[in-house]
């Protein structure tokens, strides 16, 4: 009797033995057989892609807004109305002023709070960009001069007002911003405009 249930547990399939290791292994093959499948689809060519991503970069610029275009990120509305560069300093005179180290842009907007609650417009959250994508940020004590009413710094503007403001980039006299990147605030995504 003894020897006959031994021969049983010999008998009986390694499969049932070991069902965990059974199911987990089965799971590992799908993930394989899955891989694998997905795998030999048609990957388009170097050059598909390129022509791809170009694609997708010219939509990009085509949709882009332009000057005196309202924009919107998060709670803010922007309609950037100039871009306006080779500003050796600016302030109302030699001690109310700041000299750039190349030459100040000054970027002119108009911000809408669009949302449901009072939103702090910083303009140190504003970038622009050259033609190179090189990134230059905002000069906030240079908008302390160019600003008399400090519209643009820290500006606390409750649902439905509108403040005018402008933003001073210092940048190198030889470059020009093409593109400006405006955000309601440090964290959001934000929204492109061209500046040409």
């Amino acid at each position: 009797m003894n020897q006959q249930m031994a021969t049983n547990k010999k008998d009986k399939n390694w499969f049932k033995r070991h069902k965990i290791l059974t199911v987990i292994g089965g799971f590992f093959v799908f993930c394989i057989v899955i891989g694998v499948a997905g795998g030999g689809k048609d990957t388009p060519s170097s050059s598909n892609g390129s022509t791809a991503s170009s694609d997708s970069s010219t939509k990009a610029t085509a949709t882009m807004a332009k000057i005196g275009e309202a924009v919107k990120d998060g709670k803010f509305e922007f309609t950037v109305t100039s871009m306006d560069c080779g500003h050796a300093s600016v302030g109302t005179d030699q001690y109310l002023s700041k000299t750039a180290q190349g030459q100040y842009c000054l970027l002119n907007m108009t911000v809408k709070n669009i949302g449901n609650e009072a939103q702090t417009l910083d303009g140190s959250s504003q970038v622009v960009y050259n033609a190179q994508n090189q990134k230059y940020s905002a000069d906030s004590a240079a908008a302390f001069y160019v600003n008399p009413t400090n519209s643009t710094f820290l500006n606390q503007i409750n649902p439905g007002n509108t403040v005018t403001g402008v933003v001073a980039f210092d940048i190198p006299k030889d470059q020009t911003p093409v593109t400006a990147e405006l955000h309601d605030s440090s964290f959001s995504s934000g929204v492109k405009v061209s500046l040409q």
